[in-house]
């Protein structure tokens, strides 16, 4: 997914920080001729990091990684822990593949049976062939409600959620499965501080992120109540968390 739904959150680290977002490889203006496996996978996504970081001639940054993120965000420290200042893990998807053990189930319950129904309608649609911004706009404004509390923000979860690109997905997570996905070891030896961040009601589980707080020898974690998946939304409070 690109970018463009964390420039809020962006700007509002730029009062205090020198703020860096960057579209992941396959999305938004980051355009790639080809699609494939060897084109997306966790190693090149690290490499872009680094990419950027030589770039900018940033010795040493702190990396905030959200949902997926969180877990790129995992992989760079076990590659090159030696550049990272801090981290923050915002609703991580977590340092290993548990999470794919009950997210789906997650996101089910915390559905009404309507929104399920019109969720699972508009995903078949899809499925067959109709790419169209409407059939990925209904789609969203149904599952919206399983990332943040506030209603008033469905409209914007829900046109974020057309933004995803289904292709680049599905060989990320391939990738994923096929390298055995687990930080855990090598995170062991991160001695830098690490905030993990997550709603009381996200549909990433407490113990995801409990998991990576106890691989993590300098972490912290702080549970926002009343916050789902999209902290900086439901819960201002998530702005002022990075004081650590």
């Amino acid at each position: 997914m690109n970018s463009e739904g964390f420039e809020g959150l962006a700007k509002t680290l730029s009062t205090n920080f020198y703020s860096i977002i960057y579209d992941q490889r396959g999305t938004g203006k980051s355009v790639l001729d080809v699609l494939d496996s060897t084109t997306i996978n966790m190693k090149l996504m690290i490499d872009d990091i680094e990419t950027i970081r030589k770039k900018l001639k940033i010795e040493k940054w702190s990396v905030l990684g959200h949902s997926f993120g969180g877990m790129v965000a995992s992989y760079y420290a076990t590659q090159y822990p030696e550049h990272i200042e801090k981290i923050v893990l915002s609703s991580s998807g977590g340092i290993d593949l548990d999470l794919l053990n009950y997210v789906q189930e997650q996101i089910n319950s915390k559905l009404s049976k309507s929104d399920l129904d019109s969720v699972n309608f508009w995903t078949k649609k899809i499925s067959d062939g109709d790419n169209s911004h409407y059939a990925k706009l209904e789609r969203g404004k149904h599952l919206a409600p399983v990332y943040v509390i506030d209603k008033k923000y469905i409209p914007v979860i829900a046109e974020r959620l057309t933004q995803g690109n289904a292709a680049v997905n599905q060989l990320i997570w391939t990738d994923l499965r096929k390298i055995n996905f687990n930080c855990a070891s090598a995170l062991k030896s991160f001695s830098h501080p690490v905030l993990i961040i997550q709603g009381k009601q996200d549909i990433v589980k407490a113990e995801t992120a409990e998991r990576a707080h106890n691989a993590l020898s300098n972490s912290k974690v702080v549970y926002m109540d009343h916050c789902i998946h999209y902290g900086w939304l439901d819960n201002k409070v998530f702005s002022r968390k990075y004081d650590f």
